[in-house]
């Protein structure tokens, strides 16, 4: 790993081997942050532009991270004519910090996205609810003028039901001059789109520049025109009175079109900010130091200054800095962090360890033979980079269809205006425009809009009631459609440490159990091994008496001794006691049933004498059992994951039902069987909570942590378990299905308002019915739409999981 200055390094710097010839070279791969895009339009147009350069070979434009990972032929093409292909379509690119740096720039970077968009959405919706009521006097005294009433049946509902109890609560409102209520709701409305909203006109304009449309286009488009139409209204109403038609105002659609807008807006950000805290939680357990021999003396240097070849010394309890192979001394190493297995791995003269899992109690030199880049941590940060680098963005259909809808509806607009101003018996220009606005306003995506947020934001809160906390629509989008569950077993499907689940006696009984585990917990309690601390305790749960213990002694990876009132205790594997002079073939079949069963066998002796066999194992969960079942019931395929053993894989696999197990795999084994699933057409669900599952928890389609896990298992995920119970996912897939009907209705009904009502705002019942639907009233359409699509997915609410 190299060493890192005080000034940022971008990652335009070529590695060693990116100085070869291009001959020399395969493809070469460049990852690019690009700035602007907030939909699947907005992706889809980047990956369209990147795919046609010369020379690419493939894209990925990820909308979550904000990246564009390329692979291309060097000879064809160049890190900085890639940049300018990006930002050839509107968008900002640019090469991202390294290491560290670039973590950092993307973390501050989200956050700030989030909190500002937070700020604005709050402001808007204040100032949408301001100017809802005050233009409620607005509308009554239009009313009263008595103009256009016969063509605007709302208006009449809205002055009969809506004024009097609102003129009777705010007496005061009405009596303000309405032209200083215009004017006051024109300088709220100009604040607020110049403000919160500006992002989305500068984007739509950037868009149109670049002939193509997204979401940002049909904001800017509807609230564009309203607000156009409304400030005609203010400045000169008389233009409007004269010709019989009154001077409406749209000034709270606009406002309160750009609020909701934002919402949406807010709850991505929140899911974006987080996708680099795992990465970054890494990249913090390896040592900043290192204790190494040079010239015979042992030195602390920067980890990154330690090379090849290096002795390094680790002391009890410290993290070990880099991958090596001990030298000499012995110790036990908790390597959970890797593994995902509770149990220590005893280390001797020979034994790999690896950087950044932590030493137990012995000391040891060791040999270094990966550092930097070749280190297994940091292969893992590189797994994850990759993994969450190549996940598909969420694909909603108001953006897939965007850039059709919005040149059709404002081609629909102009052939509006044409007819009317061609038709009209009266003030064709004045009706003209505002049937034209009507029809702008009433396609303005504020239903599309809050399709999907608010089915999240009610699914979400739903969920964590449950014990599930989901991190966004994308995670809520891609759960529904997983057929395949992939569970690790440490720490998921059982316990994740060790516990005394048996204890066998000999016939006859050299001490009954009672007075058996007193004696042992005794001299256990004094030993730092987990082992030895799982049957401490389960002496304590049993009520056993704390009994002082003399004469203790510890055989690293073995066993201890110790007298405890005058008896002669030994506790540890069947080659200690053999050492002590103990015939321990009365346990033999004993032992080999508990291996069978993936549990580990300590003998105790008292006085020398056989007294006893404890089994340790990572007992299951209670509900385990019942979760697996449930995913069955479910449809869902389930395979478990495992570090360790085979057979002691397939003892937890029996007992909790699970039809099939990889065992003996590290993280780079777990991810590849997450792509080997995915490559066979399934959609899979990876749960784990150890780092060791980080990878494919970012890789598979919706990671989920228990939330007893580690917190880089939880940052990787897309769903974290506040419970430990496997019958949450099974929640959370159900809640994941249900939402996504939700959401689907909430589209449908979003479009279909704007198939009915495009039409009637153009004026298709004005010639049967001489009804003219008015922007006011095609703005109430639009909020109908917004109310269903509320309503609909309040019905989360009740939700009350699998």
């Amino acid at each position: 790993m190299e060493a890192r200055t005080k000034t940022a390094r971008r990652a335009d710097a070529p590695d060693t081997a990116d100085t070869a010839t291009p001959a020399q070279l395969g493809p070469a791969r460049l990852t690019l942050q690009v700035s602007g895009m907030t939909c699947a339009a907005c992706q889809a147009r980047v990956q369209k532009a990147l795919s046609s350069a010369p020379g690419v070979i493939d894209a990925n434009v990820n909308l979550m991270t904000a990246e564009a990972s390329i692979a291309y032929d060097p000879r064809a093409a160049s890190a900085d004519a890639l940049l300018e292909r990006v930002r050839s379509t509107g968008y900002g690119a640019t090469l991202p910090l390294a290491g560290g740096d670039a973590l950092a720039e993307q973390d501050e970077a989200r956050i700030r996205e989030f909190r500002e968009l937070r700020g604005k959405a709050l402001v808007a919706l204040a100032a949408g609810a301001i100017a809802m009521v005050a233009s409620m006097p607005l509308m009554a005294a239009h009313a009263h003028l008595g103009l256009g009433a016969a063509a605007d049946p709302f208006m009449r509902w809205s002055m009969r039901v809506l004024d009097p109890p609102l003129a009777r609560a705010l007496p005061w409102l009405y009596a303000i001059p309405q032209r200083a209520i215009s004017y006051g709701l024109l300088v709220l409305t100009t604040a607020v789109m110049a403000w919160a909203g500006r992002h989305f006109y500068t984007r739509a304009w950037a868009a149109f520049r670049h002939h193509s449309a997204d979401m940002n286009t049909l904001v800017a488009v509807g609230t564009g025109a309203a607000y156009l139409l409304s400030v005609i209204a203010t400045l000169a109403p008389g233009f409007f009175v004269a010709r019989g038609v009154p001077p409406d105002v749209y000034y709270e659609a606009v406002v309160l079109i750009i609020a909701l807008i934002l919402v949406g807006n807010t709850l991505e950000a929140r899911a974006k900010r987080e996708t680099s805290a795992a990465l970054r939680g890494l990249m913090q357990l390896q040592p900043r130091t290192a204790r190494v021999v040079r010239g015979g003396a042992e030195v602390d240097v920067p980890v990154e200054q330690v090379e090849h070849g290096d002795t390094v010394v680790v002391r009890p309890g410290e993290r070990i800095p880099v991958d090596g192979e001990v030298l000499s001394g012995a110790s036990a190493v908790d390597e959970s962090m890797l593994t995902g297995e509770p149990l220590p791995v005893e280390k001797g003269a020979g034994d790999r360890v690896i950087g950044a899992t932590v030493n137990g109690t012995g000391a040891f030199r060791y040999r270094a033979t990966a550092v930097g880049a070749e280190s297994v941590l940091a292969r893992i940060v590189k797994l994850m980079r990759e993994a969450q680098g190549s996940r598909a963005p969420i694909q909603k259909l108001a953006d897939r269809i965007s850039g059709i809808f919005v040149p059709v509806v404002l081609s629909i607009a102009i052939a509006t205006f044409v007819v009317w101003f061609v038709a009209a018996d009266a003030a064709p220009a004045v009706r003209a425009f505002a049937a034209a606005v009507a029809v702008l306003v009433i396609a303005c995506p504020c239903a599309m809009g809050l399709a999907v947020p608010t089915a999240v934001m009610v699914a979400t809160g739903k969920g964590a009631e449950l014990g599930v906390l989901i991190k966004g629509g994308e995670a809520l989008e891609r759960a529904h459609a997983i057929d395949t569950i992939v569970l690790d077993k440490t720490g998921t499907i059982t316990e994740g440490k060790p516990a005394v689940v048996d204890v066998v006696l000999p016939e006859p009984a050299v001490v009954q159990e009672d007075r058996l585990l007193a004696l042992v917990g005794a001299v256990e309690r004094s030993s730092e091994h987990p082992l030895a601390a799982a049957i401490a305790a389960h002496a304590a749960d049993a009520g056993a008496p704390a009994l002082e213990v003399t004469r203790f002694a510890s055989v690293t990876g073995r066993g201890a001794r110790g007298e405890v009132l005058g008896r002669k205790v030994s506790v540890g594997n069947e080659a200690f006691l053999a050492g002590e002079g103990v015939d321990t073939a009365p346990f033999a079949e004993a032992a080999a049933a508990l291996a069978a069963e993936g549990r580990t066998a300590v003998y105790a002796a008292v006085d020398g004498a056989l007294a006893g066999l404890l089994a340790v194992a990572d007992p299951i969960r209670p509900t385990s059992r019942e979760a697996i079942a449930r995913f069955r019931r479910m449809g869902l395929d389930v395979v478990m994951l495992t570090g360790d053993t085979r057979r002691s894989a397939e003892a937890v696999a029996r007992a909790a039902g699970v039809p099939r197990v990889v065992a003996g795999v590290l993280p780079e084994g777990k991810l590849e069987e997450v792509e080997r699933l995915q490559a066979a057409g399934k959609v899979v669900a990876m749960v784990g909570d150890g780092i060791n599952d980080a990878p494919a928890l970012a890789r598979a389609e919706v990671g989920i942590a228990m939330g007893s896990g580690t917190d880089i298992a939880v940052e990787a995920s897309d769903v974290t378990l506040m419970r430990a119970d496997l019958r949450a996912v099974a929640d959370a897939v159900a809640l994941s299905r249900r939402t996504m009907r939700i959401m689907r209705q909430n589209l449908f009904w979003a479009f279909v308002y704007n198939v009915v009502g495009i039409p009637i705002a153009a004026g298709a019942l004005y010639p049967a019915l001489g009804l003219q639907l008015s922007p006011i009233l095609a703005s109430a359409a639009m909020a109908m739409s917004s109310v269903s699509v509320v309503t609909n997915s309040l019905r989360l609410r009740r939700f009350r999981g699998a």
